[in-house]
């Protein structure tokens, strides 16, 4: 027979699993908005972008309900140690899943002006970069679903690989600017669009960051490596 302290512990724990499945709920919303991104982007439709743009509204709509729910887990439950870390981490990985959501937004966004322009061979590097994005969120969700502290490095790890995309997209959409400055204006908005990509790559590891500590108790203290070599003014030197 169960007593009215296993009771206490089995709704605990089952509002912990339902705040879990909130979080990959609306992380599968953000990996939906950004896929719907780059089709837009490919398929040149105006009317399909501003849907996307429109529908971020879903994403910031979960994170609210998600606040929601933490707060009251904290004066209810007054949870303690693991569950503590389980709480926290539940807040910070939402707010990094509505920034996704929000980057997504923008490269939908930028896609409307794109579309009204000569089409550019570049845009196939721009959905290659968004594929690796696409599968960091999606490896990323699954370890925080699960729990595995060492699928979540391995994410942590491969987003230097997007950074190195991130990089030659870059490159290329400069040499097509410099070839002709009919190039420069859908050029920049693929310059925006990629950085936005990059950007989502970022919290994706933030969120990999937080499946670590949530399971081990200490923060990832690894120096997170960084192949985003843009910045560097001698990046496009021979």
């Amino acid at each position: 027979m169960n007593t009215p302290h296993q009771h206490i512990i089995k709704s605990y724990d089952d509002e912990l699993k339902r705040l879990t499945g909130e979080i990959v709920r609306m992380g599968e919303l953000a990996v939906a908005q950004l896929e719907a991104a780059i089709d837009v982007v490919e398929r040149r439709d105006e009317r399909a972008a501003q849907r996307v743009v429109d529908n971020d509204e879903a994403i910031d709509a979960l994170e609210q309900e998600i606040s929601q729910d933490v707060v009251r887990l904290l004066a209810l439950r007054a949870p303690i140690a693991g569950d503590l870390r389980n709480v926290f981490a539940a807040l910070r990985i939402a707010a990094d899943i509505e920034r996704i959501g929000d980057y997504a937004a923008n490269v939908a966004k930028r896609s409307i002006p794109l579309s009204r322009v000569a089409p550019i061979a570049v845009v196939g590097g721009l959905a290659n970069l968004a594929e690796l994005a696409i599968q960091e969120l999606r490896d990323v969700l699954k370890a925080y679903d699960e729990q595995d502290a060492e699928a979540a490095y391995e994410v942590w790890k491969a987003d230097a690989r997007l950074d190195e995309e991130y990089t030659l997209v870059f490159r290329a959409l400069l040499t097509y600017m410099m070839e002709d400055p009919r190039n420069i204006t859908p050029c920049t908005h693929l310059l925006f669009m990629a950085k936005n990509i990059e950007r989502i790559g970022d919290h994706a590891t933030n969120i990999a960051e937080n499946v670590w500590f949530v399971v081990n108790g200490e923060p990832l203290v690894a120096p997170r490596i960084k192949k985003d070599n843009t910045a560097n003014p001698d990046f496009d030197r021979p």
